[in-house]
């Protein structure tokens, strides 16, 4: 998609939002081109079921390019912030199987939330930057790029100024944070703090609205709804990226279960229009 003043980002399709639908990897991408996306962000689970059916990714790799399709992203789960030396080494493993799975399918970066820690408080920050790192230089092996993700929701690492202070001090060149429109209205982050990143400092920004019914403290995930349908400062948040220089993908992300009764490419469509009426009303 031509990028314009008017539209200065991309725009992806995180597979969760049709993950209702249970169509696999294959079908997701056949619809992300089809709905018109630039890219799509595959769960690494999505990846794991389509190598178990004696798939091979080089093949899923040619799918994705002849289809005009970027891999802009993955979501996996690794528990590298964890004090278990243990758990964390088996941590970094996993991270290098998932970028490694990545890499084959020329995929540019990778969620990493504060997983395994996310239903206790107390992380120690300094000790994430040292964890963090590592994990970025495990990255440079593959070319894949970590990106740190806050949870609204989790007892630790919710907020965008502690995703901040980690990358920030952990002074790799390509540290970044993965921002989500939901996890920073449920963690109780102001919108306001996109205006302190540069254009390197997000990864990804993930995209939904929240409705106007839901307190912070009451919303779920699975209360996102389309952007432009809730009360999030859309206008605010675009202009702002804009302003520090972002112009990386705007990933849809939506676990709705009245939209997992939708046809799969009838949402996926949806949710793009809605995204790139959202951007348009912005500038």
């Amino acid at each position: 998609m031509a990028r314009s003043a008017k539209e200065p980002f991309g725009y992806c399709l995180n597979t969760s939002t049709v993950k209702g639908q249970k169509l696999g990897i294959e079908e997701e991408v056949e619809i992300a081109a089809k709905a018109g996306y630039d890219g799509i962000e595959p769960w690494i689970g999505e990846l794991d079921a389509y190598v178990k059916s004696r798939r091979k990714l080089k093949d899923l790799a040619k799918k994705i390019r002849d289809l005009g399709l970027t891999v802009e992203s993955a979501i996996g789960f690794f528990e590298f912030v964890l004090d278990d030396p243990t758990r964390r080494r088996k941590a970094y493993d996993e991270a290098k199987r998932n970028m490694e799975m990545l890499a084959i399918l020329g995929g540019k970066r990778i969620a990493a939330p504060p997983w395994g820690h996310q239903n206790e408080p107390g992380l120690d920050l300094w000790k994430t930057v040292e964890r963090y790192r590592k994990l970025c230089e495990i990255g440079d092996q593959f070319d894949v790029i970590p990106m740190l993700e806050f949870w609204g929701f989790s007892k630790s690492l919710n907020r965008l100024g502690e995703a901040m202070l980690i990358v920030s001090e952990t002074a790799h060149p390509k540290a970044c944070i993965l921002c989500d429109v939901y996890h920073l209205y449920k963690g109780g982050s102001p919108y306001d703090g996109l205006k302190m990143l540069g254009p390197n400092t997000i990864g990804v920004m993930h995209m939904n609205d929240v409705p106007k019914r839901f307190t912070p403290e009451k919303i779920t995930d699975a209360d996102r709804v389309w952007p432009g349908d809730g009360i999030a400062p859309l206008k605010q948040i675009f202009r702002d990226l804009h302003a520090v220089g972002f112009r990386g993908p705007l990933s849809l992300e939506l676990f709705n279960a009245k939209y997992y009764k939708m046809d799969a490419l009838a949402c996926a469509k949806k949710g793009l229009e809605k995204m790139r009426a959202a951007v348009r009303k912005s500038f």
